[in-house]
């Protein structure tokens, strides 16, 4: 979507009362009804639609399971299954909390726990901003919600194809973030971070060799962005590792936050260098938790020159 059909975000458009939208308002009052549910039915619910998602969504179910073989070698086949199973779980009850966070956040209380806040507001202290170093994490905003209960977090976000739905995400983050900045706006990333502001930015993604390098991810190269090693040198904000997710029983699920020390000496002169030391950070994350992370995404859509393709 162009900055010429939407222009300001999160503005209402009188011609979202067209016809062609009316299916999206009623996905959206769906979407309301299931954020009032109790937690125990909404775990039910997503347990049926992971298991729906699994049937029909054959493409991201083999891409899932690819990328799970790919990453962990040590598990068996039934291994794999089993967690790329649990990654369609873990997506749709991800779903439910971001709905619960936009809606209903007094059910998040007395279930966060945080680690680490102090390499934020060490950063802060020194007029500094942080560039929070996260992953693409089934909790999605929820993720944002448990960490805006410590302190005041920016996001990086990419437009909805819909506007309608670009509208009512963009009004729902409103309520979280202290800011939402196009992944497109280089400037007001860097305005942000030389204002002071923590931004979670998500460099885990496979965006060709045009925005990376190739670097090792759990051992196979991956295409890796760069291009917050840009925003860092400009604004001389600090790199500090960001990584939530939830433990516990699912049926009564507590979520943790997990701060690590800013990089040092981030960024250094190599590139491919600073792609791997990020791609460790986020590989040791991701085995806390493997199966709330989006392994649907391609991660190796991009292949060096010589070897066999993945999917």
């Amino acid at each position: 979507m162009s900055k010429q059909q939407h222009p300001i975000p999160g503005k209402f458009e009188w011609s979202f009362l067209l016809p062609q939208y009316w299916g999206a308002w009623l996905s959206i009052v769906f979407l309301m009804l299931l954020a009032i549910l109790p937690w125990t039915i909404q775990r039910f619910v997503a347990h049926l639609f992971a298991n729906l998602a699994w049937k029909l969504l054959k493409s991201r179910r083999k891409t899932t399971m690819r990328n799970l073989e790919v990453c962990f070698p040590e598990w068996s086949a039934q291994e794999v299954e089993t967690q790329a199973k649990q990654v369609f779980v873990d997506m749709m009850l991800g779903t439910f909390e971001t709905l619960n966070a936009w809606y209903c956040p007094t059910w998040f209380k007395n279930r966060v726990t945080i680690e680490g806040l102090e390499h934020i507001t060490q950063a802060q202290a020194k007029g500094q901003g942080v560039l929070l170093l996260g992953t693409h994490s089934t909790l999605l905003d929820a993720g944002g919600y448990i960490c805006s209960k410590y302190f005041d977090p920016d996001v990086v976000y990419r437009p909805q194809n819909n506007p309608l739905l670009d509208m009512l995400i963009y009004r729902c983050r409103a309520t979280i973030y202290k800011a939402q900045i196009d992944h497109d706006d280089m400037r007001g990333l860097i305005r942000h971070l030389k204002n002071g502001d923590a931004i979670w930015y998500s460099p885990d993604q496979d965006f060709g060799l045009k925005q990376g390098v190739m670097a090792p991810f759990f051992g196979v190269p991956a295409a890796t962005v760069t291009a917050h090693r840009r925003l860092l040198k400009i604004s001389k904000a600090a790199a500090v590792p960001l990584y939530f997710y939830r433990h516990g029983d699912e049926a009564d699920p507590r979520y943790h936050i997990l701060i690590e020390p800013a990089l040092d000496h981030f960024p250094s002169e190599n590139e491919v260098e600073d792609a791997t030391r990020v791609n460790k950070i986020i590989e040791q994350q991701l085995r806390i938790a493997p199966a709330q992370y989006m392994w649907f995404h391609r991660r190796f859509k991009t292949r060096p020159e010589g070897y066999d393709k993945i999917y």
